[in-house]
């Protein structure tokens, strides 16, 4: 309460002078018309529980994301599309990532490891960190007691079986089964199962019966047994390739008994296998089908499937039916999965475009590091993503990528800590970062006088300054359009 004197003086001040204080008239405005008066706003984030990718560029705040926390609120799929050119910061991002989400106890990774170099993937300096061995697919190596794994494979079910066979065929042939081939594999699978009760089934069983149906086969159907014969001819000199071919030793025998399905982190290192061969894609339909049977279980774990050099998946029709159904089952059963892909244009013009759409569909959240201009446009597009976003795109700086969260568009700086940097960049993975990189960029900045941390603040700060422009810019040009 104020004391009479001061009341007094008020009333005697106002009296001579006039009332001295101003009023302010109240002004009734939107959010979207806020933002453009004060430009260094940000969308709202994703929450504060989960794991930290980096910084958001505008606003400076922390960027945390996590599929599991967000699915059902956010997030109507857990899964992920990494897209960007080499060079930019994606295999730090995934490498962080699986790190970070691998401090929760109930989270479990497989990735596919489809680089490397000095004849490991470039996975294996952190499957060495936490102890893991990978699981490493050489054709050569497995003719010498390596890895192997078995399309028939009872923990598969038989349903799962067939359809793997014939995707398989399907991948190396490059088009579908006719009904009569797809018959006579599927008459030679049903008797290998039946009567093969004391050893796993392998595919040499499944050749075999292919050459030489059983006349009970043919009287099924109440055809000629050389009918049979002659329809399953294709479908043997296919299969023969994994039994006595380029791809021999892998999967022609028994699963190898000590695969731990239950560590922390699985590494299939593929990085033996040429990646522009047909082998590629078959690989990724064997693993798929089999994880999905001897993987994913409804026991609560969280899991994720990171796939490298995952347009082999998406670019084949086949592959891509089988991985549409893995995808599927995931959101049921808590599965994040994981694409990483250097160009939209890999898959969306290719052979599985329809395929290619439905899975990128199911990808809730979308990370894209820089591109030139016209394939962030076809990006942009095909991603439904705002024209600022597609903007900067090409201007982004490695470490830097436009994240698209269910509609939630935020440009964000992917920070990596000094524990993980001797992890995450290494000479193995000079596809995407260098230490040669580091040092020149070292040297640099003592050359400039400048310490290396106020070199890098200076470029933040810079880039930050950048993109506002241009969200000015565009702001602008709405606004114009709107009048």
């Amino acid at each position: 309460m104020r004391d009479p004197l001061s009341v007094l003086t008020d009333a005697f001040t106002s009296f001579l002078f006039g009332k001295v204080e101003t009023t302010r008239l109240p002004v009734r405005t939107s959010t979207g018309q806020a933002q453009a008066v004060y430009l260094p706003t940000a969308a709202p984030g994703l929450g504060d529980s989960g794991v930290i990718i980096g910084r958001e560029v505008y606003s400076g705040k922390g960027y945390i994301y996590d599929p599991f926390q967000l699915y059902g609120q956010q997030l109507p799929a857990p899964h992920w599309l990494v897209l960007g050119e080499s060079g930019n910061g994606k295999s730090a991002l995934e490498k962080t990532y699986v790190l970070r989400q691998l401090r929760f106890r109930d989270r479990q990774v497989v990735v596919l490891d489809a680089q490397g170099e000095d004849g490991v993937g470039e996975w294996n300096l952190i499957a060495q960190e936490l102890g893991i061995t990978p699981i490493r697919l050489d054709p050569m190596a497995a003719l010498d007691g390596g890895i192997r794994l078995n399309p028939l494979d009872p923990s598969i079910t038989t349903t799962g079986q067939l359809a793997l066979l014939r995707t398989i065929i399907e991948v190396a042939m490059g088009h579908g089964l006719d009904e009569r081939s797809g018959f006579a594999l599927k008459v030679a699978h049903a008797y290998v199962n039946g009567t093969i009760v004391e050893r796993q089934p392998v595919l040499m069983d499944i050749v075999e019966q292919l050459r030489h149906p059983k006349p009970e086969s043919a009287q099924a159907m109440n055809v000629d047994l050389d009918d049979v014969r002659a329809w399953g001819l294709d479908v043997a000199l296919v299969l023969d390739r994994l039994v006595d071919g380029d791809l021999r030793g892998m999967f022609d025998g028994p699963t190898t008994v000590g695969i731990d399905l239950d560590a922390p982190l699985i590494v299939f290192d593929l990085s033996h296998i040429d990646r522009n061969s047909i082998a590629m894609p078959i690989l990724m339909a064997i693993v798929g089908v089999w994880l999905e049977h001897t993987w994913i279980r409804p026991d609560r774990r969280k899991r994720i499937f990171l796939v490298e050099e995952a347009w082999h998946i998406i670019n084949s029709p086949f592959v891509a039916q089988l991985f549409q159904r893995l995808l599927k089952f995931g959101r049921r059963l808590g599965l994040s999965f994981v694409a990483v892909v250097h160009h939209l244009s890999d898959v969306v013009d290719g052979a599985a475009a329809r395929e290619a759409a439905a899975i990128l569909k199911m990808a809730s959240t979308r990370t894209i590091y820089a591109q030139k201009a016209d394939e962030a446009r076809a990006t942009g597009r095909v991603l439904g993503l705002p024209r600022w976003a597609v903007e900067i795109i090409p201007t982004l700086t490695p470490g830097i990528a436009v994240w698209d969260v269910n509609g939630n568009v935020q440009v964000v700086k992917h920070l990596v800590t000094e524990a993980e940097r001797p992890l995450v960049f290494t000479d193995r993975a000079m596809t995407e970062n260098s230490e040669a990189s580091d040092a020149a960029d070292a040297a640099d900045a003592l050359a400039a006088g400048l310490p290396e941390d106020m070199r890098a603040a200076e470029w933040e700060a810079e880039q930050r300054a950048i993109l506002l422009e241009r969200q000015r810019q565009f702001n602008e040009s709405s606004e114009s359009t709107v009048a």
